[in-house]
């Protein structure tokens, strides 16, 4: 039910639900805990239930996220490092898909890819515009 409730997945059916909440794994994360680090090797994708996130690039914050947000789909979709370290603000509940599993998913249920890849560029592209 939650996970109807992220705009990534609100348009799936509810077997496609099913499926994403089986390749899941919910995980808590307390305040002040590294989520992801710039230029590591990115291997889960993971989306925000409840509590914030901070996206850092080269230390310095450039975006906070909450619930329905998610992240870690560049380096999954690219096969690059990560492009951000990304810090919870506040205790965060997430979701957590792993590489194996996104790769079944995205396989699985298309339309995710096409929501995936738009959400990709656009972060490049912000990432681009941040260093300029």
């Amino acid at each position: 039910e939650r996970l109807a409730q992220v705009p990534l997945f609100s348009k799936l059916s509810k077997k496609q639900l099913r499926e994403v909440s089986s390749l899941a794994t919910r995980l808590d994360f307390p305040a002040g805990k590294e989520l992801t680090h710039q230029g590591g090797i990115g291997n889960e994708l993971i989306i925000v239930l409840e509590g914030e996130v901070e996206v850092q690039v080269d230390g310095e914050v450039v975006a906070t996220r909450g619930p329905g947000d998610y992240f870690g789909e560049i380096a999954l979709l690219s096969d690059r490092p990560r492009t951000a370290t990304v810090v919870a603000k506040t205790p965060v509940a997430a979701e957590v898909i792993g590489r194996r599993e996104f790769s079944t998913l995205v396989n699985d249920v298309p339309e995710l890819a096409t929501q995936l890849l738009a959400t990709m560029a656009e972060r490049l592209q912000e990432d681009e515009d941040f260093k300029k």
